[in-house]
């Protein structure tokens, strides 16, 4: 089991930028493939990015690539999300998560950090 623990959201303003992060702890993370989901207020969760802890095989979804940037720092045990122009419909709960890298469901999930972008 991988434990996740976010942080970095808070209240930005339309065209700024945002970066968050997550700590993984436990065992064997590095088997895991690491994630970014949002949820946005009365939508569903949404996935944004993977990656893996040496930086490779990272994906984004299509209508977000272009302003979410997702990194890895396996020697800080950390996973980042950059955010770049920031618009209000980016304003959601973001999530970590941890899938093994042999299975497809994410197992594993922090408890969110909010973001909230003002016009």
């Amino acid at each position: 089991q991988v434990q996740l623990v976010e942080s970095g959201g808070g209240l930005v303003q339309a065209g700024g930028s945002l970066n968050l992060s997550c700590v993984a702890s436990g065992r064997a993370f590095s088997n895991y493939y690491m994630g970014w989901f949002r949820q946005a207020p009365g939508k569903e969760r949404e996935f944004v990015g993977s990656i893996s802890w040496n930086g490779d095989s990272g994906n984004y979804a299509d209508s977000l690539k272009g302003r979410f940037t997702i990194s890895a720092d396996s020697a800080k045990n950390a996973v980042y999300l950059q955010i770049h122009r920031l618009k209000p419909e980016d304003t959601a709960v973001y999530y970590c998560a941890a899938r093994l890298k042999f299975m497809s469901t994410w197992s594993s999930w922090g408890q969110g950090t909010q973001v909230t972008v003002s016009s």
